[in-house]
């Protein structure tokens, strides 16, 4: 009924939409001025990693007691939504920051928490995430790495392919198999290393069609010996964490596509209202505007999943599994036909580096391919549904 204050829709707080004005203008006044520089230059965005450090957006979703500001999943991804507005590689500071963490946020002792996220919260050191695996991408269980014990360390042997923001994270967390005769699935554990661990270097950047400031490189072990007391969680349970964090991270990929699907729609509306043909704006004409009606109710759509798994992650519901696959889904996939519609609308200016929009779509693409393909995604959400 009309009115009725128990009728309680989903809606993001006050706070939350503070917050949105408080990254909206350090990414605008901070970010936005270099994304283009960074794109040209295939650079690590320095100037976004400090000004997200000085406003304590560098790793938001940290826990006060661990020195952070303790940004619930909503918040975290309305901060990696409002700078992929402006610049997806950017976007990956925060958002890798906790795919990288998760996993001792959720499995770890609290001694691994005390070393490792306080310097994560204060924006001293990185987080990223060691899982794929050249030939182990989807298919994670056929992972190669190995990891040894040998008295009371572990020595770690193998590849570790697509890791984001490699090179420039301090902090790494290692899926590797610890049992090779085991079960498969519950022969693998999780460990942190650390970029200074002897044995432990890194590959070539990986020459990439998008999000170019963000480094992603090889990670090598060649007998990198770690203490024991990094191991997450119990032996055998790697995958297990593993999964239990893509189920919350993947809704901050979601975030990330609509950042890009909104910073492209904004060029857009812009571009259209200015552009004149046979006598009056573009925008006049309503064939463009069904295209922009199109993109912005698609991307609300992809906005309104990617809170409500957000508020799932939040809460852990059993649900959040299918809520993140769709989310992410949903809205990379929006995210690939905003920017493309967006170039198509600037015409032959959206072609050119002139703008934005062709950097926007380039990135965009990228949003269906990791955290697990939209392939994987759908694999995801079917599963979940026949399991009822």
């Amino acid at each position: 009924m009309a009115g009725n204050p128990d009728f309680d829709l989903f809606r993001t707080t006050d706070d939350h939409e503070e917050l949105r004005q408080a990254v909206r203008a350090v990414a605008e006044d901070k970010i936005a001025p270099w994304a283009a520089e960074v794109d040209e230059q295939s650079r690590y965005p320095q100037e976004a990693h400090d000004a997200l450090v000085a406003s304590d957006f560098f790793a938001p979703h940290v826990e006060e007691q661990y020195d952070g500001v303790g940004a619930d999943a909503l918040a975290t991804c309305i901060v990696i939504e409002e700078v992929a507005r402006v610049d997806a590689s950017a976007s990956l500071i925060p958002a890798v920051n906790k795919l990288g963490s998760m996993p001792v946020i959720l499995g770890g002792s609290e001694e691994l928490k005390q070393a490792y996220l306080p310097p994560l919260a204060r924006g001293e050191a990185g987080f990223s995430y060691g899982l794929s695996e050249r030939e182990a991408g989807s298919d994670t269980v056929s992972m190669r790495t190995r990891a040894v014990r040998d008295g009371d360390d572990w020595v770690l042997k193998g590849t570790k392919a697509w890791i984001t923001n490699a090179g420039v994270s301090d902090l790494y967390t290692v899926l590797a198999v610890t049992d090779p005769d085991g079960e498969r699935g519950r022969n693998i554990s999780a460990f942190v290393v650390e970029k200074s661990d002897p044995g432990f270097s890194f590959g070539e950047k990986e020459r990439k069609l998008g999000i170019k400031g963000s480094p992603t490189r090889e990670l090598h072990f060649e007998d990198c010996r770690i203490p024991g007391d990094r191991l997450i969680g119990a032996e055998g349970e790697g995958l297990k964490i593993a999964f239990r964090t893509l189920d919350h991270t993947r809704v901050t990929i979601g975030a990330q596509a609509v950042g890009i699907a909104q910073g492209a729609l904004d060029q857009a509306v812009a571009y259209v209202k200015e552009r004149q043909q046979f006598g009056k704006r573009i925008a006049d004409y309503q064939g463009i505007q069904f295209m922009l009606a199109d993109m912005a109710m698609e991307l609300e759509a992809a906005r309104q999943m990617v809170y409500v798994a957000a508020a799932k992650s939040e809460r852990d519901d059993a649900d959040l599994p299918f809520f993140g696959a769709a989310a992410k889904c949903y809205a990379s996939d929006v995210a690939m036909k905003i920017t493309v519609d967006a170039v198509q609308l600037l015409g032959g200016a959206g072609y050119t580096r002139d703008f934005p929009l062709e950097r926007m779509m380039r990135d965009a693409k990228i949003t269906q391919i990791y955290e697990g393909t939209n392939q994987v995604q759908r694999l995801v959400m079917a599963r979940n549904l026949l399991k009822g």
